[in-house]
């Protein structure tokens, strides 16, 4: 054995070492904003007018009439017909794209059916009918709230699921829809398919009640603050529901979530916004609360100039953190070097943290997108040792009833049937009089056509569709 205290022999200065072999390279790639102006309908679309979020906000595509208008004859009517197929037969969030999430699908190129098909943020951010499972397009226990929120409301809107910290839902919109969105139940217009449930109360009663709850509940120290999406709300009503939480000695973390940040980055540069965020930033440093915002990318390719240059103004203007939270789906990122290229485009373009992967929820429509838990235990392996330790996301599960679970943390695991065991370790306000509570079973599901035949054939008959998994 050779001692440590040995000196290992001087390398030359003018010499670069050559890399080890390793199942993944890396590369530091500087980002590149797409040229907007390879599609035909933004071709005479000048610098000013693409940075100006109310540019981009009334230029939104919202179906087959607009995308027409700016992509033109590069996309076949073939693809318009699937995607109006999708959203007449499938969709459960309606159409609803930024100039600048369109420009991020298929950058590298004139706009062009094949790859646009191929593309991963076209997948996720515009599904269409040839996309989704021919015969397991949802999973027989799919619901449209399933993480069951609702049920979880102490107010309405307010999420109380976990012993210390609630989700504030401020708004039902968003800048643009995903369409795996987990709150399709609420969040975006209705489509064929989804009648969306509305707020009941007035926003302003509905923002009292919640700010009410927290003061008379000074166990919840960490408020998310979404929807929907915060670049949805006026600022001036943003910044004063955030001033009222920093008001409350028992809060001492905030989140403000945004997928805007990646999708409407402009917003986020707006001077009233960064003026705004300075004066929230600067009162958290004051009471000593962590104020961050956190962000949703799924593809490296979103990770644009404009995206960096807007997170990076978001934390000098003084929030503690920016953090990506992303979801495992096929096609789009479940392979390590999709997963760790974002993860490295996220820390050296733009300083956002890589936080959280989640697996797909169990929403309607989206078996196309999932993985089976199996498959989520090897991505978190396989990411391993690359990114430095802080900054190695979790890959996580968020099992009906229980919340966030580290993927390795199952109970039990039957991968012929895909169905995962879970316990959890605190009540949440459902379960809060149930003595059995902590002990009770939990189940996650595999999505169908990842199990083998005999899985299959378990699910395929009418009692286990009908009856449950008993």
């Amino acid at each position: 054995m050779v001692s440590r205290s040995l000196r290992a022999e001087a390398v030359p200065a003018d010499t670069v070492a050559e890399p080890l072999p390793q199942p993944y390279a890396y590369r530091r790639h500087e980002a590149v904003e797409p040229d907007w102006r390879r599609f035909p309908g933004w071709r005479d679309v000048t610098e000013e007018q693409w940075r100006d979020p109310q540019w981009q906000r009334a230029h939104c595509v919202k179906g087959v009439r607009e995308l027409h208008a700016v992509a033109g004859s590069g996309l076949d009517e073939a693809f318009y017909a699937d995607l109006e197929a999708d959203q007449r037969e499938h969709a459960t969030m309606p159409v609803l794209l930024p100039p600048h999430v369109l420009n991020t699908m298929a950058p590298h190129g004139p706009v062009e059916t094949a790859a646009w098909y191929e593309d991963p943020v076209r997948r996720y951010m515009l599904p269409v009918a040839s996309d989704r499972h021919p015969l397991w397009p949802s999973h027989p226990l799919a619901s449209r709230d399933s993480l069951h929120e609702a049920e979880m409301w102490a107010v309405e809107g307010l999420t109380h699921r976990y012993p210390t910290k609630v989700l504030a839902e401020l708004v039902t919109t968003c800048p643009q829809y995903c369409g795996h969105c987990t709150r399709m139940d609420l969040v975006g217009t209705s489509t064929p398919q989804i009648t969306k449930y509305r707020f009941v109360l007035r926003p302003a009663d509905r923002l009292d009640r919640m700010i009410d709850y927290l003061r008379a509940t000074p166990t919840v120290r960490d408020v998310v603050v979404s929807g929907g999406d915060v670049a949805n709300v006026p600022w001036p009503r943003l910044e004063a529901f955030v001033g009222r939480l920093l008001d409350l000695d028992s809060v001492r973390d905030i989140r403000l979530a945004s997928k805007g940040l990646i999708g409407l980055p402009q917003h986020w540069m707006a001077p009233q916004v960064l003026d705004g965020i300075a004066r929230l930033s600067a009162r958290a440093r004051e009471r000593g609360v962590s104020l961050a915002m956190h962000t949703h990318a799924n593809a490296a390719q979103q990770i644009t100039p404009l995206v960096a240059e807007a997170s990076r103004a978001l934390l000098d203007a003084g929030l503690r953190d920016v953090r990506n939270q992303g979801v495992l789906l096929n096609g789009v990122n479940t392979t390590p070097e999709a997963l760790l290229d974002l993860c490295f485009a996220l820390l050296d373009s733009a300083g956002v943290m890589p936080y959280y992967f989640y697996l797909c929820d169990m929403i309607p429509g989206a078996e196309h997108w999932r993985v089976p838990l199996s498959r989520a235990q090897a991505l978190q392996r396989s990411i391993m040792g690359y990114l430095p330790g802080f900054a190695t996301p979790r890959v996580v599960c968020d099992v009906p009833y229980v919340g966030k679970r580290w993927v390795d943390q199952a109970d039990g695991y039957d991968r012929e049937r895909g169905i995962s065991y879970w316990t959890k370790n605190y009540r949440t306000t459902v379960d809060q009089d149930d003595p059995a509570a902590l002990d009770r079973v939990h189940h996650y599901y595999d999505p169908v056509q990842s199990l083998p035949e005999s899985g299959q054939t378990w699910w395929t008959s009418s009692q286990n569709l009908i009856g449950g998994t008993s």
